[in-house]
């Protein structure tokens, strides 16, 4: 299907910290801003706000969801601004969606968006299946597939979400662009899906997407670091 050039950044784990987002080069230019989640640490609609604006100083089209970190307030406020994507599928070019999953599964510290893994294997499916009218996807979900790049701890432990990866190993969208675990900022594949995590905002980590008809697949994505 013939989609025009277009260009995506996608940023995350952003804490309340949006000092960097100013300096991502040709984010003004770009057609779009995708949050992944975690905007902030723990806040509330006004700290939520608060990011959000900032994104939309540098870039109005903003396309977000919520992180574990994020309170439900934040999400009800995204809603109501018609810029939510957790749970949600919307068109990113003609016959390309994206498909946003955000929150967290159970992580130690008790955090206030988080849910079991059997609730976010449902609530994958139950997106996914708003996606029919697309021939290819884009998935943005917080939580990274399990045993890959994206998800692994400094001590080499995986903590990533199963149902992520049989997600992404069942149905093969072009690109998964994840987050949540800091330390993992990494690209991998599962299957054909690429899978990047770019780190928190505030370690400089971002990635570009381009949707053009001249590209392989349709959709090419690069990690990139200020």
């Amino acid at each position: 299907m013939d989609k025009p050039g277009r260009r995506f950044f996608a940023v995350g784990d952003i804490h309340g910290d949006v000092a960097n987002l100013a300096r991502i080069p040709g984010i003004s230019r770009a057609d779009g801003v995708i949050v992944t989640g975690d905007l902030t640490i723990r806040g509330d609609q006004s700290e939520g706000k608060r990011v959000i604006e900032a994104v939309r100083a540098v870039n109005p089209a903003v396309y977000a969801q919520i992180g574990n970190m994020d309170r439900q307030e934040i999400d009800d406020w995204l809603t109501a601004e018609e810029i939510n994507i957790h749970r949600r599928v919307v068109e990113l070019a003609p016959g390309l969606g994206l498909m946003g999953i955000g929150w967290s599964t159970p992580t130690p510290f008790g955090t206030p968006s988080e849910i079991s893994e059997a609730g976010l294997s449902r609530w994958i499916d139950e997106t996914h299946a708003l996606a029919g009218s697309y021939s290819d996807l884009v998935v943005v979900v917080h939580t990274p597939p399990y045993g890959t790049a994206t998800d692994r701890l400094p001590s080499g432990g995986h903590v990533g979400s199963p149902a992520v990866r049989a997600f992404l190993e069942r149905v093969q969208p072009l690109l998964c662009v994840t987050g949540h675990i800091h330390e993992s900022r990494a690209v991998d594949l599962v299957g054909t899906t690429t899978v990047i995590n770019p780190g928190p905002l505030a370690a400089g980590g971002y990635v570009r997407i381009d949707v053009g008809r001249d590209l392989p697949h349709g959709v090419e994505a690069a990690l990139a670091v200020i």
